[in-house]
């Protein structure tokens, strides 16, 4: 089932998610209904927060990217209960990111080549891990999702100040994308 994507000014996006048990009532089916999202909205990346659940779980689907990127063919995992345990600054790189709960805004970001992630599995299997590359960016733009956090928090306020515009827009439910949505709620 295709699940709507929660736009910037959904409370849920702005919470920090929890993680949850192995007997999470339909975890399995959940998992499904957020694979079926991410490719419906052609995404590579979608933590649970976007659909509206504050649990700490996430999908990364990077097959798309195969014929750029031949080391993500098959690529398509879920990550539960995941947690960056450390990051090694020594290296960062700067790319620009967009968000599918942010429709058409796209921005800079830098951000650690190489982190450190504890995670288990859709068997419960434990996972402790150093991940390089577009992975890590693909994880950590995800994971910050769980912990309250958007990309646009991780640009200049200058460059924050130059999309007030945008976000003021999808605050008010003025936007247009190609794949199911839920809206903040309008003031006024």
């Amino acid at each position: 089932m295709i699940l709507p994507i929660y736009i910037y000014g959904q409370p849920v996006l702005r919470k920090v998610a929890v993680d949850i048990p192995a007997d999470y009532p339909n975890l399995q089916d959940f998992l499904q209904d957020m694979f079926e999202t991410l490719t419906d909205s052609e995404g590579v990346g979608l933590a649970a927060p976007q659909v509206g659940r504050a649990i700490r779980v996430a999908v990364i689907d990077l097959d798309v990217l195969s014929e750029d990127l031949p080391e993500y063919k098959g690529f398509r995992r879920a990550y539960i209960n995941p947690h960056i345990v450390e990051t090694d600054d020594s290296e960062t790189e700067t790319m620009e990111e967009g968000c599918l709960s942010l429709p058409a805004i796209h921005e800079k970001v830098t951000r650690p080549t190489r982190i450190r992630v504890q995670w288990v599995d859709e068997h419960f299997q434990p996972h402790d891990e150093w991940i390089e590359g577009y992975l890590a960016r693909v994880m950590q733009h995800e994971f910050d999702h769980l912990d309250g956090k958007m990309f646009i928090d991780r640009i200049t306020p200058l460059r924050k100040q130059l999309i007030k515009s945008k976000l003021r827009a999808l605050l008010q439910g003025r936007y247009r994308c190609g794949y199911k949505t839920k809206a903040a709620a309008k003031k006024g």
